[in-house]
């Protein structure tokens, strides 16, 4: 794939678990491009596959058939961020935050130096030297956050990172997670339940159907970038979480 090719390539992929005569088909098959910078959206009804395409992606998990590539010039190229938040308890914010650095063996001084920067991105600075236990909810979120993008990495996994958070905390987390990644320009494939938040987030909404997941609806919030929060007060903003609901609606109602 030459430097203009797409950055994430799934081509008829699909996922069975289980065995004989007792498989369930959890995904696919599924086709989906994600350009380099893009941030791709996912919605669809709950167990229709999308966090087992994720976990394809990030290496976790095999596809029964099919291929999922990543076109990357680094070794590390994909971070995962959990809806649990996947960090450490017994280490502090800011080795939770040098952690993937430590992996990769980069020099202690620039890896505390970059763990030092995100945390300061992320207003983390004044916890560094606190642990998971006494932080919020939200608090412990952005470390999970600032870990994955602490590693540089071209692709970042989302999955519902934002979904055990109460609505005003997800806002502000999705305002900021706007923000950094119109900066960094990370390519990124999102997994929510929210259709605010995919509509606030995506360059590309991807609606899929009932398990086994496949793409069935695309659509591209009509919104510029760089863009804020603020265009969820926009008339085009309801119209098309009315739209993505009616379609997801038919997917969640058993025929």
């Amino acid at each position: 794939m030459g430097e203009t090719g797409p950055q994430l390539h799934a081509i008829d992929l699909t996922r069975t678990f289980g065995r004989a005569p007792r498989t369930v088909d959890a995904l696919g098959p599924l086709d989906l491009t994600v350009a380099p910078g893009e941030f791709v959206c996912l919605v669809g009804p709950s167990g229709c596959g999308k966090s087992t395409l994720l976990r394809i992606a990030a290496g976790l998990l095999r596809p029964s058939t099919g291929e999922l590539a990543i076109r990357t010039s680094s070794p590390h190229p994909a971070a995962m961020i959990f809806q649990d938040y996947g960090i450490y308890d017994w280490k502090t914010v800011q080795a939770n935050v040098r952690f993937g650095l430590d992996i990769q063996r980069v020099p202690r001084r620039e890896a505390n130096a970059r763990a030092a920067e995100w945390l300061a991105r992320l207003g983390l600075a004044d916890f560094a030297h606190a642990y998971p236990a006494t932080l919020s909810g939200g608090m412990r979120q952005r470390v999970a956050i600032a870990r994955a993008l602490a590693v540089e990495p071209e692709i970042l996994l989302m999955d519902e990172p934002f979904a055990a958070l109460d609505a005003q905390l997800r806002t502000i987390l999705q305002d900021e997670l706007l923000d950094l990644t119109q900066t960094t320009g990370t390519t990124t494939l999102f997994i929510t339940h929210s259709l605010e938040e995919a509509i606030v987030l995506g360059d590309r909404v991807l609606v899929m159907s009932a398990r086994p997941g496949r793409i069935i609806a695309e659509r591209r919030p009509p919104f510029p970038r760089p863009r804020t929060g603020d265009i969820r007060s926009a008339s085009e903003f309801t119209a098309l979480k009315s739209e993505l609901w009616e379609l997801l609606r038919r997917e969640a109602v058993p025929a």
